[in-house]
């Protein structure tokens, strides 16, 4: 390079690019505008081994013409190429977030075809700073300000140090012409408004701002690695302990939360601040069994002294109820009765009292439950044994006094199985509480 000649800053921010490793093969997303046209270009002219996959939404008239363009371009270049276009409905909500949405699931099938770890994605320092200020003007927190992540997952944005100026200089040295997405122009939309309405009135107003919008959302990320460090630190796994999580700062609690809620299948990014701040209200205080509905079909509860993401509709049961003559014996999984009682299953209904066995007086099935820290999405499934129309046992939490048996005598050996609708196969007991006496609330 002569002396007078300046490093290309797209070439350079590629070349020390931790997220991008070399001799892997990487899939790029091409939707061939500028900036992931440059980023195809760039990583070809480094001499990395890359496929360019192509998702034409249909959303604007001709959109065909620009996956053959992009096809084109792919070819001219000796660059693999894959393309899909889209044949079902847009994911219910807004028509942006439904066309990112199927254009992921677009990348991510053509990495697993392909077997590559590394999607690289085109964004850049100006879509750093639109993302940084649509996240303050909604309300967000270190994480939201940062933008966008450098990383996650598979998915890599190598050019967030790098200004569009940068990439429309590299493509016209090199003769290069991509194409402009029509939506670009609607500034109907919240991020094409911030684009060429908000931050250029910012910028008239105080120059240089955008560069500091930059400066800062850099510093977010850096804040916001060492919080996910520390959460990761902090534990993983299906649950958590409560006690841990409350001694935790509240961001590190938080993000530990959202941990939580991925691992349980929730999509990324999909909770809220108003759905962490209710999750760290559960968690601070009051009785077990208190729960919270979260997106994507998942509810997260406290029961016990234990956290936990699950399925929100519990899953269909049906239950079995076993009933044989016994002259006394110390099964756990059973309870007594008198004889001659004539049993049968149901289901929680308002009103339902008991005198337990070994306990004062009469008490509500509601309060058996919560005593027993039985999440309330679990209670309406709770198969019951009446007598008559006497609730009789509350399997593996209490039996009524008055019908039990007296122990040695003959009795009634009543067993409870749950079934799974779904999977006839998948039979449990309903056991006694291992930390309770049999007929006892645990």
């Amino acid at each position: 390079m002569p002396p007078h000649e300046q490093p290309d800053p797209l070439l350079a921010a590629l070349r020390h690019s931790a997220l991008i490793g070399h001799g892997a093969r990487i899939l790029v997303a091409f939707s061939a505008g500028p900036d992931s046209t440059a980023l195809l270009l760039g990583l070809r002219e480094l001499g990395h081994d890359i496929v360019a996959a192509h998702y034409d939404h249909a959303l604007q008239p001709g959109s065909e013409s620009a996956a053959a363009y992009a096809g084109r371009l792919c070819a001219s270049h000796g660059i693999p190429f894959r393309s899909e276009r889209r044949t079902v409905p847009l994911p219910r909500g807004s028509v942006q977030a439904g066309a990112r949405r199927l254009r992921y699931d677009f990348l991510a099938r053509c990495a697993d075809d392909l077997g590559v770890s590394t999607i690289a994605l085109g964004h850049t320092a100006d879509d750093l700073v639109e993302g940084a200020v649509l996240h303050l003007l909604r309300g967000c927190g270190i994480a939201g300000l940062r933008g966008m992540p450098a990383a996650r997952d598979r998915f890599v944005r190598p050019l967030l140090d790098v200004w569009r100026a940068d990439v429309a200089a590299y493509l016209q040295r090199r003769g290069v012409t991509a194409l402009e997405d029509p939506a670009n122009s609607k500034v109907s939309y919240r991020r094409v408004s911030v684009r060429r309405e908000l931050l250029p009135a910012l910028e008239r107003g105080r120059p240089g701002i955008t560069r500091r919008f930059h400066a800062a959302a850099t510093k977010a990320a850096e804040i916001q690695s060492s919080i996910e460090s520390l959460a990761s630190a902090a534990g993983g796994g299906d649950t958590l302990p409560a006690a841990a999580l409350r001694s935790l700062p509240e961001p590190i609690a938080a993000e530990t939360l959202r941990g939580l809620y991925r691992r349980a299948g929730g999509p990324d990014p999909s909770l809220g601040r108003a759905h962490i701040a209710a999750m760290l209200r559960i968690l601070r205080g009051g009785r077990g069994g208190r729960g919270l509905d979260l997106p994507a079909g998942l509810r997260f509860r406290l029961v016990d002294s234990q956290v936990q993401v699950v399925p929100r509709v519990t899953e269909a049961m049906e239950a079995s109820l076993q009933v044989d003559r016994c002259s006394g014996c110390e099964s756990r999984d059973a309870a007594h009765l008198r004889s001659g009682l004539d049993l049968r299953i149901g289901f929680r209904r308002p009103g339902l009292r008991m005198r337990p066995a070994r306990g004062a007086g009469t008490r509500k099935l509601q309060d058996i439950f919560v005593d027993a820290k039985v999440p309330r999405e679990d209670r309406d499934a709770w198969p019951l044994v009446f007598a008559g129309e006497r609730l009789a046992w509350v399997p593996g939490l209490a039996v009524d006094a008055d019908l039990q048996s007296p122990p040695g005598e003959p009795s009634l050996h009543v067993t409870v199985t749950r079934i799974l609708a779904a999977r006839k196969d998948a039979e449990r007991p309903m056991l006694e509480s291992p930390d309770s006496p049999p007929g006892e609330p645990s």
